[in-house]
């Protein structure tokens, strides 16, 4: 008598013992057409992650290669991309629905082992000047590493005490704070922050900040709007533009710190479970985060392969709350003589 599939899925097959691969599902015997839509990515893509996570998702440590490699990869896509432990997707590729949460584990934290990979700014003189040239080609904003914002993406409440995660429209959020590049690409992703937060407080706390006043680039700055100070690092909008000079100079900032706005979309866009559609991140703060993470990851990688998605926003019912803030302008002299001095020499 034969034993469905379903029934074969369990504990023991994926942690246990054995050794043996389960083969559920062929890449080669399926197109393009239907491994994008319903994994969300073309064939190619999809045997570049096996290569590069191969390793990791069959490693000792785990006590099995039950489940291929190449199968817990469909399974995370498939979830990344709708949002969901849908049974059809399951079946599609011969395991349940609570082995398909199990490989997304797995996967996700495969891809967050390698985050700083993938994430992080340009180092050497060559690629830093290319990053400035990109930047100064969309709006004439000389100098510009990077541009700066948050985005919420909702999770379950943790506990019923815990109010860190509540953000100002009453829903439980993780506050990430990135930075992007003139096409999009992250160049930073802080993934863990309540939602309480407010935008300015997060950068305050981050790394980033750390990083940029320790270590990196003194001869360029990141772009942020009105929710952050103005640092020597960190050019801010004026508040009350009143010259030519000043009017040109936020038209061409804020033209520039649109790209993050489009990357956003783009992300929420491609990975649906971060969008709020399908409903809030049913795991912990920390589970959450490393979901985003390794979608932020696996946003860079597509770049890479040319899989570009300027793409028009999500529908999802996650929205960014609004910052209630007062204009923040900076008592740091040096950092507002930075910004004067941009003003008279490229604005002017």
């Amino acid at each position: 008598m034969a034993v469905p599939i379903a029934v074969l899925d369990c504990d023991l097959l994926l942690y246990g013992r054995g050794h043996r691969t389960l083969d559920r599902f062929k890449l080669e015997d399926v197109t393009d057409e239907y491994l994008v839509s319903m994994y969300g990515f073309p064939r190619q893509f999809i045997y570049y992650l096996v290569d590069l996570l191969g390793a990791s998702l069959s490693r000792p440590t785990q006590r099995s290669r039950a489940i291929s490699p190449e199968t817990q990869i469909l399974a995370a896509l498939g979830f990344y991309t709708s949002g969901s432990f849908q049974t059809r997707m399951g079946d599609a590729i011969g395991i349940s629905q609570a082995s398909m949460s199990r490989c997304v584990a797995n996967v996700t934290e495969a891809l967050v082992e390698r985050a700083s990979q993938f994430i992080h700014f340009p180092e050497d003189e060559a690629a830093v000047q290319s990053l400035k040239d990109d930047f100064y080609g969309l709006a004439g904003m000389p100098g510009v590493l990077g541009v700066v914002d948050c985005t919420h993406v909702a999770i379950k409440a943790p506990n019923a005490e815990d109010l860190s995660y509540v953000n100002r429209k009453g829903l439980h959020s993780l506050n990430c704070l990135m930075v992007c590049d003139a096409r999009g690409a992250l160049l930073s992703a802080e993934t863990h922050w309540p939602g309480s937060l407010p935008d300015c407080t997060v950068l305050q706390q981050a790394a980033l900040t750390r990083q940029f006043e320790t270590e990196l680039h003194k001869d360029g700055w990141l772009l942020g709007d009105s929710s952050f100070f103005l640092r020597t690092w960190l050019m801010t909008p004026l508040h009350i533009p009143e010259t030519p000079a000043e009017y040109r100079y936020n038209m061409a900032h804020s033209a520039t710190h649109n790209v993050i706005e489009r990357t956003f979309r783009t992300i929420r866009s491609r990975f649906r479970c971060l969008d709020g559609s399908k409903g809030t991140l049913q795991y912990s703060p920390e589970k959450s985060s490393h979901i985003i993470l390794a979608c932020c990851v696996l946003h860079n990688i597509s770049l890479e392969h040319g899989l570009d998605m300027w793409s028009l926003p999500a529908t999802g019912h996650m929205e960014q709350p609004e910052e209630e803030y007062e204009q923040m302008e900076s008592m740091d002299s040096e950092a507002c003589r930075i910004r004067q001095e941009l003003l008279l020499t490229h604005f002017s």
